[in-house]
């Protein structure tokens, strides 16, 4: 190390992991530090932590290196570590197992970098990292038979939400400052909520699935990030987003990029609040509408006009079990894909019981009800979408109890989908928006027996940029940077 830079390193490096990716790569780009010393502190610390959470399952450390001591860093996040999570897209010449434990006893590998990953790396990023997932990223947890639970960094033994909890426990315990995640049904703003950190699901069609895929879940995925500002929120979505060669749809371009929305003034806006589940299906947690509220009379005091109001649309009882059928279809094809791409025909006993069972639901789903489940979804995101004619944004809590202990989803003998039925309590108020393709973001609101709660905020069909200026105007107001969990 160069003496200079390393007086330097020993003068930042109690604060250096509390940067966000922004404040990092100013700090490379200025000069300050260099790119390997920087992810050098990344895999210390991710050498020091891991084994209390179990966040990376796939260690790049020797890539990494090489990478960052390759040449001069280029991009907006020049030499700036970060994550990627192991199931939404993957890596070139990397371990990509899905959370299955099939890929994992074949250690299936990729080619090539998705279209997502490789903008990342064109904008800069060193990927550190690979971390864990539940299997196929079917619930709101991450404790797959595979490679273990991911804990709560917040407090061992409890979930980091999922599917993107492998990257939450990375970002909120500080090994790096951002990493990728994806969402189905909530899986960036679950465990953005439940790790203490800012995830915005993007409108569909933002981000390419591509190469390998046009959409999964039939448009309900979308892939996005998990970060610790808003600032970092805005600008990797920045580099990820925009079509590609062979998309089926596309969202709208931004007027501009999303970081110049960061500080920008919103207006008054007139927010909708919810505070129960839609359906009335499972109650909300006192400290969860607590947290909603209370950032309801914060948006107040900020100059916007908050009244209580929800799409009565998305209060539609049949909807759920639509988008069970949709999943169910898609997890039979995932199943058929991997048999057909690996060679190797899965059976029963090479995935977990709520994965079998939910597929083997697919049997029973013929073509014709699998339409009429996709246009009675459509239908509803249609007449819901009226709903922000007459109000700017939604706010609700991002999942209606706080982060349950590990154990609740494990399946049992006589109910193989324990899990999933316990999912949809989770997912309640988030997955409605992956049907519309709305964007939404989660974001810090308070602190409850020691774990995070987040509050949801929607937005109308493109309006990130809307949801990037609230969200900044909430973290100003409302500082969450400086708290941090107990593996730290």
């Amino acid at each position: 190390m160069d003496a200079g830079l390393g007086v330097v390193l020993a003068a930042v490096d109690a604060e250096l992991h509390d940067l966000d990716a922004t404040g990092q790569a100013e700090l490379v780009s200025r000069g300050e530090i260099k790119a390997l010393e920087l992810v050098e502190h990344a895999i210390e610390r991710i050498e020091r932590l891991n084994p209390q959470v179990n966040a990376v399952i796939h260690p790049l450390f020797d890539k990494a290196l090489d990478a960052a001591a390759s040449g001069p860093p280029t991009g907006p996040f020049g030499g700036v570590p970060m994550v990627v999570k192991d199931l939404d897209g993957h890596t070139a010449g990397d371990r990509f197992h899905c959370g299955m434990r099939f890929l994992k006893e074949l250690d299936w590998t990729e080619p090539d970098d998705s279209y997502s990953h490789a903008k990342l790396r064109d904008a800069g990023f060193v990927f550190v990292g690979k971390t864990n997932c539940p299997e196929l990223g079917l619930i709101p947890t991450t404790e797959p038979e595979a490679y273990g639970p991911t804990h709560n960094p917040w407090k061992l033994g409890y979930s980091p939400g999922g599917s993107s909890g492998g990257t939450a426990a990375a970002v909120a315990s500080r090994m790096v400052a951002a990493g990728t995640a994806g969402d189905g049904g909530g899986s960036i703003r679950v465990p953005a909520s439940e790790c203490g950190l800012v995830g915005l699901k993007p409108t569909r069609g933002r981000v390419s699935l591509g190469p390998d895929q046009g959409e999964a879940w039939h448009g309900f995925v979308v892939r996005g990030a998990l970060t610790r500002s808003v600032r970092d929120c805005a600008g990797l979505l920045d580099a990820m987003s925009g079509a590609m060669p062979g998309d089926p749809y596309s969202a709208p371009p931004f007027a501009r990029p999303l970081v110049d929305e960061v500080g920008a003034d919103p207006g008054s806006l007139k927010i909708g609040l919810r505070t129960s589940a839609f359906g009335n299906a499972t109650p909300t947690d006192p400290s969860c509408a607590a947290a909603a509220e209370g950032t309801a009379k914060l948006l107040e005091e900020l100059g916007h006009r908050v009244e209580e109001a929800s799409p009565a649309e998305l209060d539609d009882q049949v909807l759920p079990a639509h988008i069970v059928a949709v999943i169910a279809t898609w997890t039979r094809y995932e199943l058929d894909f991997w048999s057909a791409k690996t060679g190797k025909r899965i059976t029963e006993a090479d995935v977990e019981p709520g994965t079998w069972s939910f597929a083997e639901m697919a049997a029973s789903i013929t073509g014709l009800q699998y339409v009429n489940a996709i246009e009675s979804i459509h239908l509803a995101a249609r007449r819901g979408a009226t709903w922000w004619n007459d109000f700017d944004l939604l706010l609700t809590p991002t999942i209606p109890e706080s982060p349950p202990p590990h154990g609740e989803w494990v399946p049992t003998e006589d109910n193989p989908l324990r899990g999933l039925m316990k999912s949809s309590a989770i997912v309640n108020l988030v997955a409605p928006f992956n049907v519309t393709g709305q964007p939404a973001i989660s974001v810090p609101s308070t602190i409850h027996d020691g774990l995070p709660i987040g509050v949801q905020l929607v937005a109308a069909y493109g309006r990130e940029d809307l949801l990037i200026r609230i969200a900044s105007q909430i973290e100003t107001a409302r500082p969450w940077a400086q708290e941090t969990p107990v593996v730290y």
